[in-house]
């Protein structure tokens, strides 16, 4: 552009002024989005069958994105999206819109490691990530939902149009508030206004929904029926706190002690019922209260050394509080586990630190395979031949991410009160992994129980299986989900 003005400053003999320096930057900025932005392809529609125990299914698949324009009218970011519809179905089936956390992670786990019609499957043992399997997934949710996957701006294949434009998302408010966009355009150019809409988030994603929800009614007019937080983050404060709050370390120890009672092979719900409720009663009044001292002290950290595995020494050098020792001091010397799942153990890179610097068994292991699964499905199987790099995990969004005070302070429990207080029909399911010690079982337990009764009774549940943060990568636990996943929207659906 101010080429061609040189020359016809030159050619008419008239001076044009240079932009300024910020006018200059920002016409390289937009050239450089522009190309960024050209490198996603056109929408893809491909023709499938799920072949799954209960029959086959036609569906018809889309690969695509689309295109979010900021107030002043410019192209701000593209939303990378797959979408599933199953063929021969009433305009009112439901529809169930998907994504994950972080903040900075893509769709590609929920997409195909629970609910999409394609999973991917690992070894036995679910760790091993170097040679996994793609095939027909018999616990797919589309015999009884539509799908849209979302991943958000900077996940996946979805890009901002400069780094700049990127902060329009990287937030709380921000990132709702696209999200929501993104849904009601769906809505609207696919004709599914009458359809049932459903959220489903996982981990940060949980969080999200409860958001996204809020926005679609206020600023979209538009009203889900249900939501589903998988492992989710509802109250950070419980989070970053089980080192100092009592009431924050007895929601994590039942977590704990599901993993290590699954490390010795030793599981049952009858085992796990005795240490929650020993939890909310000896352990909180203890961690609140003055030091035990004497016969009672040792009889209270050997408990506690019992059930989470940890010696007693850091136990009573801790307090009671035993959340900064979990990683390093609960399997056995020289091994690690896992916060995503703490029954998983690996071998501890740096035995010799006193800290934990080694990588997540499960984060930065096996489930890194996610990436590069999705990116070959959706050129081989969706024809969408995408020449960007499929971003699993983004870092750096979590870095910059806007959470408008902290995380410690974010909190998605007002906007579940809200939802369910003003749409009747509004329906919530939680679902966990019992040796998750990221975001255990026992705080969503602690949200729903203190939701006011006439909100609460009927329309919230708690399911909680065997594994961690992705306790769905057992083929197992999966098939339970689905089933009570089925039956959820049948109940939702009435």
């Amino acid at each position: 552009m101010l080429r061609h003005l040189a020359i016809v400053a030159i050619l008419s003999f008239i001076v044009v002024s240079a932009p300024s320096l910020s006018q200059a930057q920002r016409s390289q900025d937009a050239s450089a989005a522009e190309g960024v932005l050209a490198l996603i392809p056109a929408d893809s529609k491909t023709q499938h069958i799920l072949s799954s125990p209960s029959g086959d299914l036609e569906y018809e698949a889309t690969a695509g994105a689309f295109d979010l324009f900021g107030q002043d009218g410019d192209l701000s970011a593209k939303v990378f999206y797959t979408a599933y519809v199953a063929g021969g179905q009433s305009s009112d089936r439901p529809i169930t819109f998907v994504f994950n956390g972080g903040p900075g992670a893509a769709s590609a786990y929920l997409h195909i490691g629970l609910v999409g019609p394609r999973i991917l499957e690992f070894d036995r043992n679910a760790r091993n990530g170097t040679t996994p399997s793609l095939s027909d997934n018999p616990d797919s949710w589309l015999p009884f939902t539509d799908l849209v996957l979302i991943d958000p701006v900077g996940t996946g294949w979805s890009r901002a149009s400069g780094g700049d434009a990127a902060d329009r998302f990287y937030g709380v408010r921000q990132d709702a508030d696209s999200l929501a966009k993104v849904i009601a355009l769906y809505v609207q150019e696919n004709g599914r206004l009458e359809s049932p809409k459903y959220l489903l988030g996982e981990s940060y994603g949980g969080f999200r929904a409860a958001k996204v929800a809020k926005v679609l009614k206020d600023r979209q007019g538009m009203l889900v029926t249900g939501v589903v937080m998988v492992s989710p983050m509802i109250e950070g404060r419980f989070l970053t706190s089980t080192e100092d709050d009592p009431l924050a370390a007895a929601l994590l120890l039942p977590s704990i002690a599901a993993a290590r009672l699954e490390r010795d092979d030793q599981f049952t719900p009858e085992k796990l019922a005795d240490v929650e409720r020993f939890a909310m009663n000896d352990y909180l009044v203890s961690l609140a209260g003055p030091p035990p001292t004497g016969d009672e002290a040792t009889v209270f950290y050997t408990r506690v050394s019992d059930i989470t595995g940890i010696p007693q020494d850091d136990v009573e050098a801790g307090r009671g509080f035993v959340g900064g020792f979990l990683a390093k001091n609960t399997a056995g010397r020289n091994e690690i586990v896992s916060r995503y799942d703490s029954a998983l153990a690996a071998p501890d890179a740096y035995p010799e630190r006193g800290y934990v610097r080694n990588d997540d068994p499960v984060l930065d292991g096996y489930t890194r395979a996610y990436g590069s699964a999705l990116a070959t499905y959706a050129n081989r199987e969706l024809g969408y031949e995408c020449r960007l790099t499929y971003v699993l995990l983004n870092n750096e969004i979590n870095r910059r991410w806007d959470w408008r005070g902290s995380r410690s302070t974010s909190s998605a429990s007002d906007d579940i009160r809200d939802l369910l207080s003003v749409i009747p029909s509004f329906r919530l399911m939680i679902v966990h992994g019992y040796s998750d010690t990221l975001t255990p079982y026992g705080v969503s337990r602690f949200v729903l129980d203190h939701l006011p009764p006439a909100l609460a009774v009927g329309r919230t549940d708690l399911r909680v299986y065997r594994g961690g943060h992705m306790f769905y990568t057992n083929p197992g636990s999966r098939r339970m989900l689905t089933q009570d996943m089925r039956a959820f929207y049948e109940r939702s659906g009435t």
